[in-house]
């Protein structure tokens, strides 16, 4: 598949005298496609029925006209104004029991049915108007996004209700479920209960699981209506853009209800703000970006890209690529010089069809002015304008890149993140932050990563399958755990939980052939690391194991901190980085997966028969035989 490069464009921010030469600017930069529309509401609509979309049908003219394809976003993100005047209760409220007001976006409540009509209806009389005009689609824009999947509103609290009559059936099969005869909490009617905010101290977290198993299933419900709209009049392929580190809905859901996934690319925005590093780590790669937490989002929507069916090959896309400054993180320097042509690389590299920046011309005006864009205010290039001329220059030479599976599958799972949430044990256990670091270790080691569905089931051709923190396995993925050749590691705190969070019988991790059992979980202080015979700590989360099964490590103290069963090793603890590298390079060799002791800079990717070579560090580095200079790329064949 050809790789392409993109930028969002908002034509009702500017004259509409200079739309045509923005387009042609476009188009000689070698851009192809154009995301707009998807904060537009107020201009289509700016009161209720009032519909003006004919600036909108010459601003996708005039971008054809010089060449470049259309995304249409749905303008849902950003409900206008008069909106509140027809529907007041539809904000949605947080746990406090505050209302989300208006004076930014997202402003709006997935479980009320009257915005969700508007949603609806909006989106109809786009694809009733441009379905046979534009080239794809993307609903809404980046769910999830300032915490607004979880809402504690009227509409939430009556939408609970009738999702857990139908879930249930019953008060006393929910009673049950939850466990509710514990501090005398039994209900007899499903209007009894209440969203799980506000309670004296941590709600049932039986409750509160449900509540966010809940809120996922209101999100996909939202997405779907709008997907539905657009098909009965269109034919183009639909999308959304996630976000990085928003595991709030499950988005493997909503994959399958569309044909491309896109996620939305902020490497020096997220360092600051969703990573729990040292501030050392921080200043290191302040202009460059965590080296791992890109990457593992392009691996992990490229497998939501995949949920849709009869897809021959997952569509996946950077939706907006930060290209400069951003204006929304606690510190937001600029680009090390060639980072933005990298992190475009790295994209394509891992499977991405199309890279587009965000934004085209930055605003001089609301709450991203210091948000850069290929251009700035006054429309002179900016410097990540150059770098997209130099990818798009590279991409004319070169727009092939090539696919393979790759040789290790890691599981990652929305549900098992919102069962940590809301029991964690202990401050600082989190799903994603576990998964991620068996990831960064795996990249560490110069590895490729297939990250997988909770529900895969059939994992032929990997030779290492990791499974860390899945607290619930899924009959499917426990019969492929069963089926591969692979090397398989489970643990810590997979399959510890119903699915309705409590401790099952037999007692975790209840694996078949896998004679292991959890008798005790503790949680451990930041400074209490617990040493182990051989490399490194386990950290955090430790389990007391028992049973006839190998053991292969034991802590200083000689107590099992993992045990094998044939191809199937039980890892009892969240291990430090050192103990980590450890059982990965153990179970690589045992897999007969060739590892590389990288430079703590470099990262791989085997794209099919290329490898490419990312320094993301700021100064050059030696390895292979060549110089790597700061936010160097190479692609060797």
């Amino acid at each position: 598949m050809h790789r392409t490069l993109g930028t969002c464009y908002y034509p009702e921010h500017w004259p509409e005298a200079i739309w045509s030469e923005d387009a042609t600017r476009m188009a000689d930069l070698g851009l192809t496609w154009v995301r707009i529309g998807e904060f537009a509401w107020s201009r289509l609509e700016p009161s209720h029925g009032d519909l003006r979309f004919d600036w909108m049908e010459r601003a996708i003219d005039i971008l054809h006209g010089a060449g470049l394809k259309v995304v249409l976003g749905t303008p849902t993100a950003t409900p206008p104004r008069w909106m509140l005047d027809r529907h007041p209760d539809m904000l949605a409220v947080d746990a406090h029991g505050r209302p989300r007001g208006f004076g930014s976006r997202r402003h709006y409540c997935f479980s009320h049915d009257g915005y969700r009509s508007e949603a609806v209806r909006i989106t109809t009389l786009l694809a009733e108007r441009f379905g046979r005009k534009v080239e794809a689609w993307q609903t809404d824009n980046e769910y999830g996004c300032h915490d607004t999947i979880l809402s504690h509103s009227e509409a939430a609290r009556r939408a609970f209700r009738d999702w857990l009559a139908q879930t249930y059936q019953s008060p006393e099969a929910l009673n049950r479920a939850w466990g509710n005869v514990f501090w005398s909490m039994d209900y007899d009617s499903f209007d009894q209960i209440d969203l799980p905010n506000l309670t004296v101290t941590e709600p049932n977290p039986s409750h509160a699981l449900d509540f966010r198993r809940f809120s996922s299933d209101q999100v996909a419900r939202f997405n779907a209506a709008q997907v539905a709209a657009i098909r009965a009049h269109s034919d183009a392929p639909i999308s959304h853009n996630y976000m990085g580190r928003i595991v709030e809905f499950d988005h493997f859901a909503l994959g399958a209800q569309m044909e491309i996934a896109t996620w939305d690319s902020y490497p020096l925005g997220f360092l600051e703000d969703r990573l729990e590093e040292t501030a050392e780590f921080k200043r290191h790669y302040a202009r460059q970006g965590d080296p791992d937490f890109q990457a593992f989002h392009h691996d992990l929507y490229r497998a939501v890209a995949a949920r849709f069916p009869d897809h021959e090959t997952a569509r996946w896309w950077v939706m907006e690529q930060q290209p400069g400054p951003v204006n929304w993180a606690p510190h937001n320097p600029a680009p090390l010089p060639g980072m933005v042509r990298l992190w475009t690389w790295e994209a394509f590299a891992h499977g991405a069809e199309c890279v587009s920046y965000f934004r085209w011309r930055q605003a001089p005006f609301a709450q991203e002015q210091y948000h850069a864009g290929l251009l700035r205010p006054d429309s002179v290039e900016a410097e990540g304008f150059h770098e997209a001329a130099e990818v798009a220059r590279e991409l004319r030479a070169a727009p092939q890149v090539e696919i393979a599976q790759a040789p290790v599958a890691l599981v990652f799972d929305y549900a098992s993140a919102w069962a940590w949430a809301v029991q964690p044990q202990g401050q600082g256990c989190d799903y994603f932050r576990l998964v991620f670091e068996v990831y960064r270790g795996l990249r560490k080691l110069g590895l490729s990563i297939d990250i997988v569905p909770p529900d895969t089931a059939r994992l032929d051709g990997y030779g290492l399958v990791l499974v860390p923190g899945l607290i619930t396995l899924s009959d499917a993925l426990k019969q492929a755990l069963q089926d591969t050749d692979a090397q398989v590691l489970l643990g810590p705190r997979s399959n510890a939980k119903t699915r309705t969070l409590s401790i099952p019988l037999p007692l975790p991790p209840a694996f078949p052939g896998l004679d292991v059992t959890v008798s005790r979980v503790e949680t451990l202080r930041r400074d209490m690391p617990v040493p182990m015979e051989g490399a490194g700590h386990v950290v955090l989360w430790q389990e007391t194991l028992e049973g006839t099964a190998k053991v292969m490590d034991r802590d200083a103290a000689g107590h099992p901190v993992s045990m094998r069963d044939g191809h199937v090793t039980y890892l009892g603890g969240w291990p430090d980085a050192d103990f980590l590298r450890h059982l990965l390079l153990r179970a690589c060799a045992e897999a007969g997966i060739a590892t590389l002791d990288l430079p703590p800079d470099i990262r791989l990717r085997q794209a099919g028969a290329t490898r490419f070579v990312f320094n993301h560090g700021p100064d050059s580095v030696e390895f292979d035989g060549m110089i790597l200079p700061p936010a160097g790329v190479a692609r060797q064949t």
